[in-house]
Parts: structure tokens; C-alpha cells; sequence
């Protein structure tokens, strides 16, 4: 039995053998488990996961989710079911004729996929929305007694100082001031959190890159702003109070701070991921170079090319730390 085949075992031994209730798991007692900072919780009878149409007392969690160990979290509803249809496949999972359906489709919020271990979840767009998902994911995956689980974002930028299509696996989420810190206002008072990524992971997948020799991958700081014009310094939208040559200072100014990529959601899916013990990694193509213009003139075949290959790499990463095609795991 291997390590963590092992500890999982173990984990979900001992909560069985203590009879632990559903919400009064007591994470930390296994290093791989989730973990939530929220006592409140212990004294729920129901925690009702209301933007996923799932709940603790309405459906049996741990038999749905408890074999989880990866995540994959993206924007679109539409990206994300296919990137279940493709991994599927990729683990030799797939029917003909399969239908994935949707579990949350109680609500028009997100969408979420499973096949085998692997999750597959909607996130919308921007920090507020990709946050709510995150706090009900990560108590799903609480309640659902999973342990050793990694959790990646898969998704599209701007890029800065790379060529269409290139992929960024992000080193560190930084802000619009290139700080690795996420602020949020809690009770009227700012509260900092630190953004930072698994740095193993971020080169695993740069390995797994390497291996694949299908498209240049780059290991690189992600600019997350809070919205996707006068944020990024677009010159495009509907107001813009500076000039061209003032964009180009500011894109110059951050890939000098080691930014390659801007987006809209790694901080706060960096922190949150941090305060839950879960592996985390952000890994976005680059859909344009920045310096060179703000709209995406690339025909919609060559986009769609360049948006399927976050998740060829993350695909073959699972398939790597599944051991798929030597006949060693077993789903």
C-alpha cells in the first residue's frame, strides 16, 4: 500500500472508528486533510452549500465526493464540462455517447462535473464570484472527508513580454502594485492574506510541459486586478483617463516585477487555497501579448486552440500522479 493510499486509509479509519458526525470532522489530525477555520460550523446541524444546490443534511457528501483528489476550477460553465469530457477520456473513463451531468443543476450559479476522482467546477468572473464558489467548494470537500487533494485553475489572460498561446503557471499572485498579498475588508477592517502558490507543483507542471513538447509553458508572476479594463490598462473601454504612453510604462513596470500574465481570479484563489492546506496551482494561457494591443484579433478556431491547452497540460499532469495506462490505480 502506498504512502498515501496509506494515509488516506487511515484518515478515513479513524473518523469511522471515533464516529465523527458530519461538521465535527476535526481537520489537522491527518496533514492531508482540509481544513477550515470556522468554529461556527461545528454547531450546524445543516450547512446548506446554497450556490451549489448541495447540502450536508440533503445529500450524502462523503459517497459523492469523498474519492475526489483532483479539482479543476475554470470560468465558463461550457470550459469546464469540456474539460471533464476531455479527462475522461485522457483516464479512460468515457462511454459512448457519455453524458456528464450537470450536479448543481438545481441553480443557474455554477456548473460542476465529476468523473472518477476528478472535479470539475465553474467559477464565473472576478474575485467576488470565484470566492463564494471557493468557500463552498472547500467545505464540500471538507464535509466530504477528502484528503491529499489538489486544486488547479485552469483559464485564459493577457499576456506580457510572451507570444499568443504560451502558458503561465503562476509563481506568485501579486496585486496591481506587484504585492504578493491579497486585501480584504472584513468587519470594516483590511485583513492581508498571502497569495502565495506550491512552488513543487508550479514545476511539476512544468515539467509535465516539457514532457508534452506541444506548446511554450513559462513559470511566472499573474497580475490579478479587480476588473478586465482601466484595471489592465486597457485603452479600450468605455472610460480611460490615461495615455498610450502611460499603459506602456505601467506593462513595462510589471514584467519588470516578473509579471507575465494579468488576470482577474488568482489572489483570491491563492489564499483561500493556502488557508485550506490544499496544493494549489493557476495555470492560464496567454490569448494575446499586451504590449502589442487590448482585443483579441485571433480567428475563433485559433483561440479555441489556445484555450484547450491549460487543460491538456493539467489532463496530462493527472494522468502522470495517476499512473494512467500502467494499470496501478484503479478508479
Amino acid at each position: 500500500m502506498g504512502l498515501v493510499v496509506k494515509q488516506d486509509y487511515l484518515c478515513v479509519h479513524l473518523r469511522k472508528k471515533l464516529k465523527m458526525p458530519l461538521g465535527e470532522e476535526k481537520n489537522g489530525a491527518c496533514d492531508r486533510s482540509i481544513y477550515v477555520n470556522n468554529p461556527h460550523l461545528d454547531s450546524m446541524t445543516d450547512d446548506i452549500l446554497y450556490h451549489f444546490n448541495l447540502g450536508t443534511s440533503t445529500h450524502d457528501l462523503p459517497a459523492m465526493f469523498g474519492d475526489v483528489k483532483f479539482v479543476c476550477v475554470g470560468g465558463s460553465p461550457w470550459r469546464m464540462k469540456s474539460f471533464i469530457e476531455y479527462i475522461a477520456k485522457e483516464l479512460g473513463l468515457s462511454e459512448p455517447n457519455a453524458d456528464y451531468p450537470n450536479i448543481c443543476a438545481g441553480t443557474d450559479r455554477y456548473a460542476m462535473y465529476k468523473v472518477g476522482p476528478v472535479l470539475s467546477v465553474s467559477h464565473g468572473m472576478g474575485i467576488p464570484s470565484i470566492s463564494i464558489m471557493l468557500h463552498e467548494l472547500i467545505k464540500l470537500l471538507y464535509h466530504a472527508r477528502c484528503t491529499d487533494v489538489t486544486v488547479v485553475r485552469i483559464g485564459t489572460s493577457g499576456g506580457i513580454g510572451l507570444k499568443p498561446g504560451t502558458v503561465v503557471v503562476t509563481k506568485q499572485s501579486v496585486d496591481s502594485v506587484f504585492q504578493p498579498r491579497l486585501e480584504q475588508i472584513i468587519l470594516g477592517k483590511p485583513v492581508v492574506r498571502s497569495t502565495e502558490l506550491d512552488g513543487e507543483l508550479a514545476e511539476e507542471l512544468l515539467q509535465c510541459s516539457k514532457d508534452l513538447a506541444e506548446f511554450e509553458t513559462v513559470i511566472g508572476n499573474t497580475m490579478c486586478t479587480l476588473d478586465f479594463y482601466e484595471g489592465q490598462a486597457r485603452l479600450d473601454g468605455a472610460f480611460c483617463s490615461y495615455s498610450e504612453e502611460d499603459k506602456q510604462s505601467y506593462l513595462a513596470e510589471a514584467y519588470a516585477a516578473g509579471v507575465r500574465n494579468i488576470e482577474m481570479e488568482s489572489s483570491v484563489f491563492a489564499a483561500m487555497c493556502k488557508l485550506s492546506n490544499l496544493r494549489a496551482a493557476v495555470v492560464c494561457v496567454a490569448l494575446l501579448h499586451r504590449l502589442k494591443g487590448d482585443q483579441l484579433t485571433s480567428s475563433h478556431d485559433v483561440l479555441n486552440s489556445y484555450q484547450q491547452r491549460p487543460q491538456v497540460l493539467v489532463g496530462h499532469y493527472i494522468k502522470k500522479k495517476l499512473n494512467v495506462g500502467k494499470n496501478i490505480v484503479k478508479f
